[in-house]
């Protein structure tokens, strides 16, 4: 297993993740939720999350332990199906009728993406306390990642605002700067 390119790969991938979520969001301030910001979103998710999150916990894991290891477990399982719910909201449900949607959420779809929503949310501040107790990353980071991304879960289903567009560009700052901070840290 080659780990420094397992790790350089999840550096790129954090970046491009957080840059699909930041730039639409910033852009969705001004003019609202449109078809090119959910389709970048929807599959920048779904694309480079796994990546991204496996490459930030490849550097740490040896510090991290048995806790991380677990918070990592988690954090891989909420992230792959809130990334299907990003992908399901921006590039399915966007598309369809108002009528289409809410019955769609009336049913079970409605429980898969709340599971997954609480999923996410448990693996995130999971992780994000295993990078404060690993302290190979930057306490700011690892805070920024863990309160981002749960506000981002929790605010999800509620329509498009500054406050949400503000909360996707906090994601962009924290997914960058862990992935820069990866990038430096890897020895070839």
């Amino acid at each position: 297993m080659n780990l420094p390119w397992m790790q350089r790969f999840g550096a790129v991938s954090g970046v491009i993740l957080g840059l699909s979520i930041g730039v639409p969001g910033l852009i969705e301030a001004f003019t609202g939720e449109t078809a090119g910001t959910s389709f970048v979103i929807g599959l920048g998710a779904a694309a480079f999350g796994a990546p991204a999150v496996t490459g930030i916990y490849l550097r740490q894991a040896a510090a991290a332990g048995r806790f991380g290891a677990i918070a990592y477990a988690v954090n891989l399982v909420g992230l792959g199906l809130f990334a299907a719910v990003a992908f399901a909201l921006n590039l399915v449900l966007y598309f369809l009728d108002e009528a289409v949607v809410k019955d769609l959420l009336a049913g079970p779809t409605r429980i898969a993406f709340l599971l997954a929503a609480v999923t996410f949310v448990i693996g995130t501040l999971m992780f994000g306390v295993s990078m404060l107790r690993a302290r190979v990353y930057g306490r700011i980071l690892a805070i920024g990642y863990a309160l981002s991304l749960t506000a981002l879960a929790l605010l999800a289903p509620l329509p498009d605002t500054p406050v949400t567009s503000g909360i996707h560009v906090l994601v962009c700052v924290a997914l960058v700067g862990l992935s820069i901070s990866l990038w430096r840290s890897v020895r070839t």
